[in-house]
C-alpha cells in the first residue's frame, strides 16, 4: 500500500488514539463524514460516513498532544477521492491533566518530554505559513524575553525597597522638615556645610530639635531614645501584622523554600502576587525597625515571585513546572544581583546554592537576567553614589604573605561562630514549633523588636543601620574620618603623602570594647530573630558579625606591627613607617568567613565579596578564609543554615551535594514490602467502580498498570490526579459511562456482548516509566532520583512488577540510615 503524504498544519498523533468529530468534511460523492477514528496500532483511519465505513491506512508521524486540525488529501479504498477532511480536537482535552497538587513533587522527566513534543510540533508547523513561522520564532525567544522582563521588574522593585528602607530607617532619628520624603543623606545634599557632625546637618532635624530642644543633653537623649523605640515597635508590628493577615508565606528568608521549590516541589502561593507585595513592604519595615536582619536573602524570594508571576505570560513556562524552574533559577540570580550589586556572584549563587537543575542555556539566561537587573538598579541609583555596590572600598595596599596566617585564623573563628549560631538558632526554632510561643507570632516579633531597640540604642555601633556599620568597618582611616575607630596619634600635614602607621589613641580602645559588646549582642539578637514571622534575611547580620570580628583582629595586627616593626614578620614591609596593615581588609575577610560558615558557600561567596567591595586584589585572602570556614563548619556540623531549615520544616529535598554511603538495595526500600499486596490497575479487566474503590481505599499518588493480576507484567504508570480528572470528565461528557463500564488502558477492547461502553484512558497512561530491578544498589537509586528529578520509580524482577519507590521512601531510608527520625519528612 502506497504512503500518502500528510498535508496541512498538523500531523496525526498516532500515540494518542481518539475519536474526533469532523468539521465541514465531505467525500467527493457527496456523503457527509460523521466521525474519524485514529488508531495508533495499525496507522488506520476509519471514516464513518452517512451509510458506510471506509478504512484507509496512513503512516502519520508520532507527535504530541497539541492537535488542532488535520487536513488529509488522498485516495480512499474503492477509488473514492477523499478531498477535504478537517478534524478538530486536542488529545490533551481533559482539563487539569499534567498539573500537580499542592505539596507534591513534580515529574521532571514527564514535563521535559511534554515540552520536547510541543517543540517538535511547533517546528513542524513553521513551514506551513508565515503566521506559524512567527509563532515558532516567538517560542524560541520567549525564554529570553521572559528573563528580560524578570530582570527589569526585579531591578525596579529592588530600587524601591532600597529607597523606602533607607528613608524609614532614618525616620527613627529625625526628619527633613523642608521635604519629609528625603532621607538624612539626601536632605543634607542641599546644605552648603562642608562637615556634618555625626551625619547631621542644619537641614536635618533630630526629634529633640523638632520639639524645640537642643541636640545634646540628657533630655534630648531621652527623647531620641523613646522615638527610636516607638518607631522600631511600629515598623515591626506593621511588618508582622501584614504577614499574619495577608501572606503567611512572606515570613523568613525564603531561600530554604526556594531551594526546595527549585528541586521540584510544589508550594502553591509561595511565589504568588500577595507574597510578593507583602514581602516587599514587610522587608522595608523589618529592616527599618532596626532588627538584626537583612533584606538581601528576601530579595531572592521577591525576585522568584516576580519570575513565577511573569512566567504565566509565556505558556511554554507558565504551564510546565519543569520549564518554569529555569526562569526561577534566573530570577534567583537577579535577586542576589540587586541585593549586592553583584551580577556574576548572583549567577554563581544560583548555580552553587539554590538551583537543582541548571543546564547551560539557564546559565546564559541567568547571566542576562542578573545583568539587566543590576543595570536597572544602577540607573535608579538608590545609594546616591557612582557605585552600584553597597560597601565599595578603595584599598591600595597589597597584602603581605604572612597575613595569610591571621586570614586563615579568621576563617577558623568564623566557622566556629557560624556553627554556634546555626545550632542555637535551630534549637530556638524547634522550641518555637513545639511550644506555645508559636501561637503568638506577632507578639514574639514585638518583644524581639522592643528588646533589640532598648539594648541597641546606647551603643553607637548597634544603633546605626547594619549596612552603615559594615561600611564603617570596611573603610580605611583617612583625613576626614571622625569615628573613634580612627583615633590614631597621627598628624596629617600632607594630604597626598602616605598614611603613616601610628599608635592607637584612647578612642580606638573604646571603640574595640564597644565592638566586642556589639558582636555579642548581634549574635544573640540574630539567633532569636532569624526564623520568626516577619521577613528576615541572614546575609547582612552574618557579614556584620564577621566584619566586627575582623576589624578587631586587624587593629590588633596593626598595633603589633607598630610596636614591633623590626621583627622578621614585619621587617620588610612595615619598617618604612608607612601603614602596612589594613584593618578594613581584615573586616572584609572576617565578613566572608562568617557568611561562608553560615551558608557554606565558597566560590559564589568569594565572587560576591569582591564584587561587593571592589577589592579584586584580595581574592586569595578571601578564598583562604572561605575554605577554612567551610572546613571548620563541616567538621563541627553537617549542614549550612538553609539546609538545616529545610530539614527542620520537613521539606522533601534530596541534596545533590551529599553522598549516599550505605549498601542497601532497591528491594529493601520499595513499597509494599515482601508478601504484601500491591495496589495496581489492570489494563483491560477493571470497571469504573473497581477503580474508584481503589482510589478511596488508598492514598497513593499513582498506580502501576499491569497486564493482569495473575501475570503482573508492567504496562505503564498512571497518576492518581490524572485518573480522578479523566473519570470525572468522562462521566460529565461521554454518554453511557457508568460504574460497570470497563476501564481500558489499551486500544482494543476485549470482546463484550452487551454492557455499557468502555472508558478508554490510554492517553493518560505513561508508557515509559522509569524502572529498575530489585537488586539495584540504593546508591544508584538515590543518584537517579537526584539527577533525573524522579517522582517515583517502579521495581521489577524478570519483567514482573514487585513494587514502587517514591521520593518520600528514599528520604525516609536516608534518614533511617543516618539514625535520624524518618517521620520528620512531612510531605509527599
Amino acid at each position: 500500500m502506497e504512503k500518502d503524504p500528510l498535508r496541512g498544519n498538523a500531523s496525526i498523533p498516532m500515540s494518542y488514539p481518539a475519536t474526533y468529530q469532523a468539521v465541514g468534511g465531505q467525500l467527493e460523492n457527496g456523503q457527509q463524514i460523521r466521525t474519524v477514528s485514529l488508531s495508533s496500532d495499525d496507522d488506520m483511519i476509519d471514516i464513518t460516513t452517512t451509510g458506510t465505513t471506509t478504512e484507509r491506512s496512513i503512516h502519520g508521524e508520532e507527535l504530541g498532544s497539541h492537535l488542532t486540525s488535520i487536513k488529509y488529501s488522498g485516495h480512499l479504498g474503492g477509488g473514492v477521492q477523499f478531498i477535504g477532511l478537517q478534524v478538530s480536537g486536542d488529545s490533551d482535552d481533559i482539563p487539569g491533566i499534567g498539573q500537580y497538587e499542592d505539596f507534591h513533587t513534580i515529574d521532571w522527566q514527564r514535563d521535559i518530554a511534554r515540552d520536547r513534543m510541543r517543540h517538535r510540533y511547533i517546528i513542524k508547523k513553521k513551514q506551513d505559513s508565515i503566521c506559524d513561522l512567527i509563532k515558532g520564532a516567538h517560542d524560541a525567544w520567549s525564554g529570553w524575553v521572559c528573563v528580560l522582563f524578570v530582570g527589569l521588574v526585579t531591578g525596579v522593585v529592588a530600587g524601591v525597597i532600597d529607597i523606602g528602607a533607607s528613608w524609614m530607617s532614618d525616620l527613627k532619628y529625625g526628619i527633613c522638615p523642608e521635604a519629609f520624603w528625603l532621607n538624612r543623606e539626601q536632605c543634607c545634599w542641599s546644605s552648603n556645610e562642608t562637615t556634618f557632625d555625626n551625619g547631621n546637618c542644619s537641614q536635618w532635624w533630630t526629634w529633640p530639635e523638632v520639639f524645640s530642644q537642643s541636640r545634646e543633653g540628657v533630655g534630648p537623649y531621652i527623647i531620641s531614645y523613646l522615638f527610636y523605640i516607638v518607631w522600631a515597635l511600629m515598623f515591626a508590628a506593621l511588618s508582622a501584622a501584614l504577614v499574619r493577615m495577608f501572606a503567611p508565606y512572606a515570613c523568613g528568608s525564603g531561600i530554604p523554600e526556594i531551594k526546595t521549590i527549585l528541586s521540584g516541589f510544589i508550594i502553591r502561593g509561595y511565589l504568588g502576587k500577595w507574597t510578593l507585595i507583602i514581602k516587599s513592604v514587610g522587608i522595608m519595615l523589618a529592616v527599618s525597625a532596626g532588627l538584626s536582619l537583612g533584606k538581601e536573602g528576601p530579595m531572592v524570594h521577591i525576585a522568584c515571585c516576580i519570575g513565577n508571576i511573569l512566567s504565566y505570560l509565556f505558556p511554554k513556562y507558565g504551564r510546565n513546572e519543569a520549564k518554569k524552574r529555569e526562569i526561577l533559577s534566573a530570577a534567583a540570580a537577579a535577586g542576589v544581583s540587586v541585593a549586592f550589586g553583584a551580577p556574576i556572584g548572583g549567577v554563581l549563587f544560583s548555580l552553587e546554592e539554590v538551583s537543582y537543575y541548571f543546564p547551560l542555556k539557564t546559565l546564559w539566561r541567568s547571566f542576562f537576567c542578573a545583568l539587566v537587573a543590576a543595570f536597572i538598579l544602577r540607573s535608579i541609583n538608590p545609594f546616591g553614589n557612582e557605585h552600584s555596590v553597597l560597601f565599595y572600598v578603595e584599598y591600595n595596599k597589597p597584602w603581605i604573605f604572612f597575613e595569610l596566617v591571621p586570614f586563615v585564623a579568621l576563617g577558623i573563628i568564623g566557622g566556629m561562630v557560624a556553627t554556634l549560631f546555626i545550632k542555637a538558632n535551630l534549637y530556638w526554632c524547634r522550641y518555637r514549633k513545639v511550644s506555645k510561643l508559636g501561637q503568638y507570632p506577632v507578639t514574639e516579633v514585638l518583644v524581639v523588636a522592643v528588646v533589640t531597640a532598648v539594648i541597641a540604642y546606647p551603643n553607637p555601633y548597634t544603633r546605626m543601620n547594619t549596612s552603615q556599620l559594615i561600611f564603617l568597618l570596611f573603610s580605611q582611616c583617612g583625613v576626614s574620618n571622625s569615628d573613634n575607630l580612627c583615633d590614631y596619634n597621627r598628624n596629617f600635614t600632607d594630604v597626598n603623602s602616605a598614611i603613616e602607621i601610628a599608635a592607637a589613641g584612647p578612642g580606638v580602645y573604646k571603640a574595640v570594647w564597644l565592638l566586642v559588646l556589639a558582636l555579642v549582642f548581634k549574635l544573640v539578637a540574630t539567633i532569636f530573630t532569624f526564623g520568626f514571622k516577619a521577613p528576615c534575611g541572614l546575609f547582612i547580620p552574618s557579614l556584620c558579625l564577621g566584619a566586627i570580628m575582623g576589624r578587631i583582629v586587624g587593629i590588633g595586627m596593626e598595633q603589633l606591627a607598630y610596636n614591633y616593626p623590626h621583627i622578621w614578620l614585619f621587617s620588610g614591609e612595615c619598617s618604612t613607617g608607612d601603614d602596612c596593615i589594613t584593618p578594613g581588609l581584615y573586616a572584609m575577610v572576617g565578613a566572608a568567613a562568617v557568611l561562608g560558615g553560615v551558608t557554606r558557600m565558597t566560590v559564589s561567596l568569594v565572587v560576591i565579596m569582591f564584587e561587593l567591595t571592589g577589592g579584586v586584589r584580595y581574592i586569595v585572602p578571601l578564598m583562604a578564609a572561605a575554605m577554612a570556614s567551610k572546613w571548620v563548619g563541616d567538621a563541627l556540623g553537617r549542614q549550612g543554615i538553609y539546609d538545616a531549615h529545610i530539614e527542620l520544616n520537613g521539606y522533601p529535598f534530596l541534596d545533590s551535594k551529599e553522598e549516599f554511603a550505605h549498601t542497601s538495595l532497591a528491594a529493601d526500600v520499595m513499597q509494599p514490602k515482601h508478601n504484601e499486596p500491591l495496589s495496581v490497575l489492570t489494563q483491560d479487566s477493571m470497571t469504573v467502580d473497581d477503580v474508584e474503590t481503589l482510589l478511596k481505599e488508598t492514598e497513593h499518588n499513582g498506580f502501576p498498570v499491569v497486564v493482569s493480576r495473575e501475570s503482573q507484567y508492567l504496562v505503564g504508570f498512571v497518576l492518581r490526579r490524572d485518573l480522578n480528572l479523566a473519570i470525572a470528565n468522562a462521566k460529565r461528557t461521554l454518554e453511557g459511562i457508568c460504574g460497570q463500564s470497563l476501564v481500558l488502558f489499551v486500544n482494543s477492547a476485549p470482546p463484550q456482548a452487551t454492557g455499557p461502553p468502555p472508558l478508554k484512558l490510554k492517553k493518560i497512561l505513561d508508557m515509559a516509566p522509569i524502572t529498575m530491578t530489585d537488586q539495584t544498589p540504593m546508591e544508584t537509586v538515590v543518584d537517579m532520583f537526584r539527577k533525573l528529578g524522579l517522582r517515583q520509580t517502579l521495581v521489577t524482577h524478570n519483567g514482573r512488577l514487585l513494587g514502587v519507590i517514591t521520593k518520600k521512601d528514599v528520604l525516609r531510608h536516608v534518614k533511617q540510615m543516618d539514625n535520624e527520625d524518618p517521620n520528620s519528612v512531612l510531605f509527599n
